[in-house]
């Protein structure tokens, strides 16, 4: 992938996503800031408590994110800090490890930010931004449709002022049942009514900070009518001021199960980050290994601060564009909003009902569930939707890294699949023309006598060599007239490795057996034509016998009359 232009005649200069501020821009930027700010601080309070932190570690992973992004990174736009889609992959696998809301749990959570954070800046500086291709666009829309039901199905008995669940799905989901008959009617009217407020203002205007005056609103009606005292549950006293900075304190042994983890989480991360900055470009195209620094970055900070994982968010990304927000100095300005609330503003959060954390996470939950994309798979490619419906599946039904990780290889297997299904096909030249066209009952063609014309339209590897060997060798064994030449179209193989060119010479020495000629057309690709070059098989096929067209090769090669 290509990178963006150094800036300032310099490789690697720092500050990046503030170039090209000036005073000018302030006034945009600024309102940009106070937008994220509204959306951040519910966002992050609701994504800490999804991931069974207190409310002000949520504050600072993404005051530790921003910053880190605005040294290293590269977008003027994106948004990073905690966020929902990954914390119930982590949040789940802690709980396996230790206590949810111990020391030891923050201890590990931190570790494991600063694995995701490590590995991610490192795939960055490495240009591996290409590793973020290897999750399907079926695959991803399953993928989230999956996290978003997991944050349901953990939200619920918030909602409902249940007693919180532990444990799989299953006794997540026997347990609501067994305890639904006590639910707190006031509980649920309160997240019903911060859902609807949120997902009110979206509609109405996306910049009006609907989850803010929602949580704002529930805050102050639980403190005036002391709902506390029915039964409703609130966040309680937390601690406020400086993290204290530092790296995690754990064992070889304690943090080595955490490495796969870690491995999983920065796969996400990394497919997020990429689809948020080349949805969010700047001038031109976006620099993705350099935002992968930039969050890396931001994921250690936030690790040294004692908090979670941190990833790139699209909707808030959005909503600073909605801004018109032109320079990461907006995100400084929400960051600096955020920090105060951290620093100062942490008694104001004792009465906020869990249960209106829960109806910002479900308002955060229909937005990732993409039904559209669903329709859509459905409607025109059944077998993709069957893809989307099993990741999501596997998302619920298994322990959720295991799910993501399945899913991953799942994408790669559907991704081979298509390769694979590649098959050799019949050329026939478009009448009154010297173009060579595919073979179709819509684009009636003709042929030229003894001679036949055959096109293969993907990389030739060893995936489908072997394929590729079969349909040549049945073509000329099944051709109607004895072929006396064979042309191969080659403007669609833009890379062969070395099994398919040791095929590819097989196909040759065959042709050569019959008597056939071969030659080889519109070999276009750079990468294929020093590949062919490499592997001995235009040494083994005569420099002679490569045309610019097939039309070239006829005119050469095909025999007289």
């Amino acid at each position: 992938m290509a990178n963006a232009p150094a800036t300032d005649g310099k490789r690697w200069p720092l500050f990046r996503p503030l170039r090209g501020w000036t005073p000018a821009a302030l006034g945009g930027d600024l309102a940009a800031g106070l937008t994220l700010a509204a959306i951040a601080i519910p966002e992050q309070m609701a994504t800490a408590r999804l991931g069974g932190f207190a409310p002000t570690v949520g504050l600072v992973a993404f005051v530790a994110a921003t910053i880190g992004f605005v040294i290293f990174g590269a977008s003027r736009r994106l948004s990073a800090g905690g966020d929902s889609t990954i914390t119930p992959i982590f949040a789940g696998s802690l709980a396996a490890l230790a206590t949810i809301g111990s020391p030891h749990y923050a201890a590990l959570a931190a570790a494991l930010a600063l694995l995701v954070g490590a590995i991610v800046a490192m795939s960055g500086l490495l240009k591996l931004g290409w590793i973020a291709d290897f999750l399907s666009r079926p695959v991803i829309t399953g993928f989230l449709a999956g996290i978003a039901l997991h944050i349901v199905l953990n939200q619920t008995p918030a909602l409902l002022g249940l007693p919180e669940g532990s444990g799989d799905v299953y006794h997540r989901v026997a347990a609501i049942g067994r305890e639904l008959g006590a639910f707190n009617p006031a509980s649920l009217a309160i997240g019903v009514a911060v859902f609807a407020v949120t997902f009110g203002a979206e509609k109405l205007n996306p910049r009006i900070p609907g989850a803010l005056i929602g949580l704002v609103g529930a805050t102050v009606a639980s403190r005036g009518l002391g709902l506390a005292g029915q039964g409703v549950g609130v966040l309680g006293a937390a601690s406020g001021g400086l993290p204290a900075m530092g790296l995690p304190t754990l064992g070889f042994e304690t943090a080595l199960p955490l490495v796969g983890l870690a491995g999983v989480i920065s796969l996400v991360v990394m497919v997020q980050t990429a689809v948020t900055s080349r949805s969010f470009p700047d001038d031109g195209e976006a620099d993705v290994d350099r935002d992968f620094v930039g969050l890396g970055v931001g994921g250690v900070l936030a690790a040294l601060a004692g908090a979670f994982p941190v990833n790139a968010s699209p909707p808030r990304t959005a909503a600073v564009a909605a801004a018109g927000g032109r320079t990461q100095a907006g995100g400084l300005a929400a960051a600096a909003a955020v920090a105060a609330l951290a620093l100062f503003g942490a008694g104001l959060m004792a009465d906020t009902p869990t249960a209106a954390l829960a109806g910002v996470l479900f308002f955060v939950a229909q937005r990732i569930f993409h039904g559209d994309d669903m329709a859509l798979l459905l409607r025109r490619a059944r077998g993709e939707f069957a893809l989307a419906m099993l990741t999501m599946l596997l998302i619920v039904l298994l322990p959720i890294q295991t799910g993501v990780a399945v899913g991953m290889f799942l994408s790669l297997v559907h991704g081979v699949f298509t390769i694979t299904r590649v098959r050799l096909i019949p050329f026939r030249r478009t009448p009154g023309t010297t173009i060579w066209w595919p073979d179709a009952t819509d684009h009636p063609g003709e042929t030229v006598p003894g001679v036949l014309v055959l096109g293969f339209q993907a990389p030739l590897s060893f995936l489908n060599a072997y394929d590729f060997r079969r349909d040549a060798l049945r073509a000329l064994e099944s051709a109607q007239d004895a072929p006396k030449l064979v042309v191969l179209e080659s403007s669609g193989i833009v890379e062969i490795d070395f099994t398919a060119a040791e095929i590819l010479n097989e196909v040759i020495d065959a042709a050569h057996a019959r008597r056939i000629d071969f030659a080889v057309a519109r070999l276009e690709s750079v990468r294929a034509e020093a590949a062919f070059r490499r592997f001995g098989v235009i040494e083994h096929l005569g420099e002679n016998r490569v045309f610019r067209s097939v039309e070239e090769a006829i005119r050469t090669l095909a025999p007289a009359g």
